[in-house]
């Protein structure tokens, strides 16, 4: 049936393109056309301009840019370096030292502590008739500026030995009277009193009939503050010792009593009456009357303060014979204290001519001198 080719547009294609190009303008022209032939695409109401324009200036700023802080710089303060401070020497440890202070001239003193110089007080009233055999040491005036937080300390005041006249080698012999639990008793007592240069060695051994008897002894030096003990025994039923270490400072008790500090000047119960005997022999011009003498005594368990007091001269009536005598007496202090009366004789050498005891209840003994010879 189409074995024949179509020949619609092969004889004229150019002309039917361009009757093609001339119909798509026209519908064109048509469409975007204002006037008569508008299809009404453009009808939107033109816009006037108003008769007064106004200008609004809005003024947008842009925000600061934000200044990156700079990391906090860490200040390590600066190491101080501080002088260290000098070291203070220990104290020793607390322990049961006597209510009274001991005395000074009486080598009994306790070592001063290196501190800052006490504030200055009014110096108490003297009693009148009494002194201390001892210096006295007077109160530092005051500054006149404040004193600086710290101050260098003191030096050590410079001590100075008291006048002593220690006897030399003697033996005494003593009759003794006592009451006991109320019975009147007698005894016999021999003091040895040993000094080579500067040792000293002493005994007082006390014997009675039917009571058995009792000794002491005491060795040690002598020395520029009078006699220094280094032990001590005391010997009844019992014995019982007390030894001396100034090197350790301390004073040990075979007793089972805790131990003491040494202190300078410490005597014990038998040294101490030949302790007062240099004292009072070191004096030239005397002792007067009211002068009082500590000494920090020693004795087997326990240590304690004597102080006496120098009283009259007393004419005595011995078993050896007259005596003119100096009267020291320790009053007691506390209710079970002895009281203690001591005599001795400028004309030999001041050594102990009588001791009494007399205890809290009533109980006494009295050695009164009875003959001297040598050691």
């Amino acid at each position: 049936m189409f074995d024949r080719p179509l020949t619609l547009f092969n004889g004229a294609p150019r002309r039917a393109l361009w009757l093609l190009a001339a119909l798509v303008s026209l519908v064109h022209w048509w469409v975007l056309a204002e006037g008569r032939w508008d299809l009404g695409l453009n009808n939107a109401t033109p816009t006037r301009p108003p008769a007064k324009l106004v200008f609004n200036t809005r003024r947008i700023e842009a925000p600061a840019p934000t200044a990156s802080k700079p990391a906090a710089r860490v200040i390590q303060p600066a190491r101080l370096r501080v002088k260290p401070a000098a070291t203070k020497t220990a104290a020793p440890e607390a322990s049961p030292l006597p209510a009274e202070a001991p005395s000074i001239l009486a080598a009994a003193a306790v070592l001063p502590e290196p501190a800052l110089p006490p504030p200055p007080v009014a110096p108490a009233e003297a009693s009148p008739g009494k002194t201390d055999l001892q210096p006295q040491a007077q109160a530092p005036a005051v500054p006149a500026e404040p004193l600086p937080a710290v101050a260098a300390a003191q030096p050590e005041p410079a001590k100075v030995p008291p006048a002593l006249s220690i006897p030399s080698s003697v033996r005494l012999k003593y009759k003794l009277t006592g009451l006991s639990r109320g019975l009147n008793y007698h005894a016999n007592g021999e003091l040895n009193w040993l000094r080579e240069a500067n040792r000293y060695e002493s005994s007082m051994v006390v014997s009675a009939f039917l009571l058995g008897s009792r000794s002491m002894t005491s060795v040690g030096e002598v020395t520029a503050d009078g006699l220094a003990p280094k032990c001590f025994g005391d010997k009844a039923r019992n014995e019982l010792a007390v030894h001396f270490d100034a090197d350790k400072g301390k004073i040990t008790f075979s007793a089972n009593r805790p131990e003491l500090p040494w202190q300078r000047g410490a005597q014990d119960r038998l040294s101490v009456f030949f302790q007062l005997a240099g004292l009072l022999g070191g004096q030239a011009d005397g002792v007067p009357t009211g002068t009082r003498i500590a000494l920090y005594t020693v004795g087997p368990r326990d240590a304690e303060t004597w102080t006496f007091i120098v009283e009259n001269m007393d004419n005595l009536s011995l078993p050896m014979g007259e005596i003119k005598a100096l009267r020291l007496t320790r009053e007691p202090k506390r209710e079970f204290d002895q009281k203690i009366e001591t005599w001795f004789a400028p004309s030999m050498s001041y050594w102990p001519v009588r001791i009494k005891i007399t205890q809290s209840n009533g109980d006494f003994v009295d050695q009164q001198l009875s003959g001297t010879s040598a050691p």
